[in-house]
């Protein structure tokens, strides 16, 4: 089934409006009909049965029909992400969807190359990899800053594990496994890494934790997803199973 992202309000009988490009995706990519069903979920309703009501070119109607799935609790996890080239940073966005984040935020190193970073294309690969991974919420986007204003007003309660391709911290596993089920972010760095005043200031921060990925250096888009996968394997929800389909 068709699973769709939107920002309304999610309730039984109500009468939903699809923007341009859904509408357009629906009536002439997919093209479907009046009276079919499909899944709607905007993050805050859980998921819902939505029948569509009236499909043309550039509009299509839904009626919101009953509750699918209630919304439930999801990880706390952000990934603090420095910009890489296009295809690397999308791939990012869409794997750490996939792998469950609640908050993409690009910061820029010392070594970061990529001088913008696109978030509109960002958020838009987000929504999609949310549909398809039939996950509850959307990512928030967060505006791109140096890495130094987001370390600035960091909340310590929320520990930072940064990918310390140097070798200086603690293997992965045996880090994760000095703390608790809770908010968390993950760090990673430019295709250069960290340059070494970066590591220190890192280093002086008593929320942030040091990790190693094992012996060989991989690229960034690679480490961002290895270390969320891990993550998600010892602290986050990866001891739920699959609902049943």
């Amino acid at each position: 089934m068709i699973r769709l992202f939107v920002a309304n309000d999610l309730s039984a009988d109500s009468l939903i409006g699809l923007d341009k490009d859904q509408s357009h995706y629906l009536a002439n990519v997919m093209r479907v009909k009046a009276g079919e069903d499909v899944a709607l979920f905007n993050g805050r309703d859980g998921e819902w049965l939505g029948r569509l009501d009236k499909v043309a070119k550039a509009s299509v109607t839904l009626q919101v029909q009953s509750q699918s799935r209630p919304q439930t609790p999801e990880p706390d996890l952000w990934l603090l992400a420095a910009p890489i080239k296009k295809d690397c940073i999308d791939l990012v966005a869409e794997k750490a969807t996939e792998l469950g984040i609640s908050a993409l935020w690009p910061v820029f190193t010392h070594r970061t190359v990529m001088s913008r970073v696109n978030t509109d294309r960002l958020a838009a690969n987000m929504v999609e990899a949310a549909e398809q991974c039939e996950r509850l919420s959307v990512p928030e986007m967060r505006e791109p800053t140096d890495l130094a204003k987001a370390l600035a007003g960091w909340d310590a309660a929320r520990p930072l594990v940064f990918l310390d391709e140097s070798g200086g911290g603690a293997p992965i596993t045996q880090a994760l496994h000095s703390l608790q089920p809770g908010p968390l972010a993950v760090l990673t760095g430019p295709e250069g890494g960290f340059d070494d005043s970066e590591r220190a200031m890192l280093a002086r921060l008593p929320f942030a934790v040091p990790v190693s990925l094992g012996p060989r250096i991989l690229r960034a888009e690679t480490a961002a997803i290895a270390a969320l996968s891990v993550v998600q394997a010892l602290l986050g929800d990866w001891n739920r199973r699959p609902r049943a389909s």
